[in-house]
């Protein structure tokens, strides 16, 4: 996997005949983390402890397919002005771009948010693929993993069969 480009504008999003995964979620919930595991190599796309530092969409070539890190949504430490400048960079990509399927990540340790809901909403309102990323999985005991996975598949409504718990 090898990074291509990062994008602030809807007029700079990548065209492209690959497949696009979107990785969608909260601020700090583990996206660029999950992607770093996906393409195994620690510094592919840029962790931080700090909420919201991903602040452009950032594209990565996988080779068959192209992998989309989103900004998170959220709590993050910025400006609210920053804030409504993400969610419409985000809200014009999903209008845009049409992933071919989206990973929504949510923190297996806690209730889904409100954003989370919207999210899982507005995918299912648009029929876009998606699979629930349960992140975090190694900050519960092994025992605590599936039955929080099914609490989750039911507040959500997805399958939990759907839901993918993992830890980078």
């Amino acid at each position: 996997a090898v990074f291509v480009t990062s994008v602030a504008s809807a007029d700079k999003f990548l065209k492209t005949d690959k497949p696009i995964i979107a990785v969608a979620g909260k601020s700090n919930v583990g996206k660029s983390s999950l992607i770093n595991m996906l393409a195994n190599r620690k510094k592919l796309a840029k962790t931080s402890v700090t909420p919201g530092r991903t602040r452009l969409i950032n594209y990565f070539d996988f080779g068959e397919f192209i992998v989309a890190d989103l900004p998170g949504y959220g709590f993050a430490k910025v400006s609210k002005a920053e804030k409504d400048k993400w969610a419409t960079l985000m809200e014009n990509y999903f209008a845009m771009t049409k992933p071919f399927h989206v990973f929504s990540l949510v923190d297996i340790r806690h209730d889904p948010t409100a954003d989370d809901y919207q999210m899982v909403n507005y995918l299912y309102h648009y029929a876009v693929p998606f699979t629930l990323v349960a992140t975090k999985s190694d900050k519960l005991g092994k025992s605590k993993v599936k039955p929080q996975a099914k609490y989750l598949s039911e507040k959500l409504k997805v399958g939990v069969a759907n839901i993918i718990p993992v830890s980078s």
